[in-house]
């Protein structure tokens, strides 16, 4: 089973669905700690209706690819990969969009890493969670949905441990 055009393609609906989820969640997260800037919501809406609509949609059918057969094992590897793809690397790409969008370029700092990465262990066993919720009972077609309403929120738990770690940090 291989990837075919079709799923390589950005479609309408996930330029959408992007675009409105991730700038949602970050906004509301933004609403929380303060820092709330219409150029930072459009910002995100802008990278969640192209590169995530892009990246995430085509590292779910990979993985669905690459674990296609049923069983544990493949469930579990589909789950485990899914969850490593949003890793501290991810989380700190993310926040310097954050960062730049909101006019913030002059604060990037390796600091960002160490929050990411105590952000991502502290949500990594619930994200495991729902990660095999996505690969194991969503179909593929509504993956990218579901797994961006589960990132809005995660959007929104991202704002506020930039705060939350920053500060126990």
């Amino acid at each position: 089973m291989s990837v075919n055009k079709k799923q390589r393609r950005i479609n309408w609906h996930n330029v959408l669905t992007g675009a409105i989820l991730f700038a949602a969640g970050d906004s509301i997260g933004a609403l929380l700690t303060g820092g709330f800037l219409y150029q930072r919501m459009l910002g995100m809406m802008l990278l969640g209706g192209s590169l995530y609509a892009w990246e995430i949609p085509a590292y779910f059918a990979h993985l669905q690819c690459r674990f296609n057969k049923r069983g544990l094992l493949n469930a579990f590897k589909r789950t485990l990969a899914a969850g490593l793809f949003f890793n501290p690397l991810w989380i700190t790409r993310h926040f310097v969009f954050i960062k730049l969008f909101s006019g913030q370029w002059q604060t990037i700092s390796p600091d960002i890493l160490v929050i990411a990465t105590e952000s991502f262990i502290f949500c990594f066993p619930f994200s495991l969670l729902v990660n095999y919720l996505i690969q194991n009972v969503i179909s593929l077609r509504k993956r990218f949905l579901v797994s961006s309403v589960y990132s809005a929120l995660t959007v929104i738990y991202f704002a506020l441990s930039e705060v939350l770690f920053a500060v126990a940090g």
